[in-house]
């Protein structure tokens, strides 16, 4: 375990804080819908409502919230997000209508977005001379926390009563104010005064938007196996229903084993932009790989599929350490949480999008989706390293006028 963990100290208790958070909200992403449906009562059509005003509140947060960290410090207001989360939980346990429902949802989707933008200045302050390797650490442990909620929820699903239910989402609440509880034990990361420039800087940083904007358009890739995959794997091909287990548990055991490994590579601006550029090449392969899987009976289909699965894992391994390194590079070292909030928009809106966009084309238009789909990610990573050139020019005249503001 000592090889696994960080050191000892603030960045390993970071580590643990985030197991304990993501454990709770892997049992509210799998047993949530669930609970709305047969505990609540809330027919599917408010339930897709409440849950995109959710994700729009989310969305909404990240960027406030990220500068409120740069300016008041970035553990209280992280505590703060997890404290929310907690009674966002702790309210949808008590949730009896849409109003209540939508209340609570969207109080858990502002606290759940948001506080990845008020953690972001621990991680650079405990995340040692690479924060954005640490922060590469984090997505596994993540996604790990993530698989061990799933299937705690996975007992209460079976069991199918309102109790079960209502303590898997009353667990989650208990989660999150532990984790509010680590957080506070961390020593406070004291704020880097401003050194100039307009109050939401990040959002006319022109080069970091356009960057945000091509990581969202490739976070859809997020969805290609949570939405697009199943559709296609049961209305088009000969796999076994299974399959789209395995797909998943092949997904998360490929990210938890290698995502670390993948970020200690990419260690500059450069190496970022370019790892974006093989992300979409992979997307492009795996994408064209699973368009043909109607062709081939189902043992060879799965063999296939697998293989499908493991090069668009490994696309997005690249695709996210990529974006770790830019996003942390690019952003001035007083206004990492606010420059954060803004990328993890990006990130927010190509996730909320993602479902929509996929089915339309790859299940609605055939093969010719998954190609155009594949070509879209292609073309987007290829965006990206002249779009890093321009941010880091950027930079680099901008960092040279302040210096000279300030020697004059």
């Amino acid at each position: 375990m000592p090889s696994v963990l960080p050191e000892k100290g603030p960045a390993r208790l970071l580590a643990v804080a985030t197991l304990v958070n993501m454990l709770g909200y892997g049992i509210y992403l799998a047993a949530g819908v669930l609970y709305f449906t047969r505990v609540v009562h809330l027919p599917a059509a408010q339930i897709g409502l409440g849950l995109t005003i959710a994700g729009g509140a989310g969305l909404a947060a990240g960027i406030p919230v990220g500068a409120l960290a740069d300016r008041r410090g970035a553990r209280n207001v992280y505590a703060v997000t997890l404290l929310l989360g907690a009674v966002a939980m702790g309210g949808l346990c008590l949730a009896h209508g849409f109003l209540s429902f939508v209340l609570f949802a969207a109080l858990a989707g502002a606290a759940q977005t948001s506080g990845p933008a008020a953690r972001s200045p621990l991680i650079q302050k405990y995340g040692g001379e690479r924060p954005a390797e640490f922060r590469g650490y984090l997505r596994a442990v993540t996604n790990l926390g993530i698989a061990g909620g799933a299937l705690f929820a996975g007992w209460g699903i079976q069991v199918d009563t309102r109790t079960s239910y209502l303590l898997l989402i009353s667990g989650s609440a208990v989660s999150y104010a532990a984790c509010a509880v680590l957080i506070m034990i961390l020593p406070a990361v004291p704020t880097i005064p401003a050194v100039g420039g307009p109050k939401w800087m990040a959002l006319r940083d022109r080069p970091y938007l356009l960057l945000t904007a091509l990581d969202g358009l490739m976070a859809i890739q997020y969805r290609v196996l949570t939405a697009a995959v199943p559709l296609w794997l049961i209305g088009r091909t000969d796999a076994p229903r299974w399959s789209i287990s395995a797909v998943m548990l092949v997904n998360t055991a490929i990210v938890v084993l290698f995502q670390v490994r993948a970020s200690k590579r990419i260690s500059t601006l450069r190496a970022g932009a370019d790892a974006f550029r093989r992300a979409g090449i992979a997307f492009l392969l795996s994408c064209v790989a699973i368009s043909l899987l109607p062709g081939f009976p189902g043992p060879l289909a799965v063999a296939m599929l697998l293989g499908a699965v493991v090069v668009h894992t490994i696309g997005e391994i690249w695709h996210a350490a990529g974006g770790f390194e830019v996003s942390f590079l690019l952003a001035p070292p007083h206004a990492i949480g606010q420059y954060q909030g803004l990328f993890g928009m990006g990130l927010g809106l190509g996730i909320a999008i993602g479902p929509a966009l996929l089915i339309a084309l790859c299940i609605g238009w055939g093969v010719p989706g998954w190609w155009a789909v594949g070509a879209f990610f292609a073309l987007t990573g290829l965006a990206v390293p002249p779009a890093a050139r321009w941010a880091e020019r950027t930079r680099l005249r901008n960092d040279l006028i302040l210096a000279d503001q300030r020697a004059g």
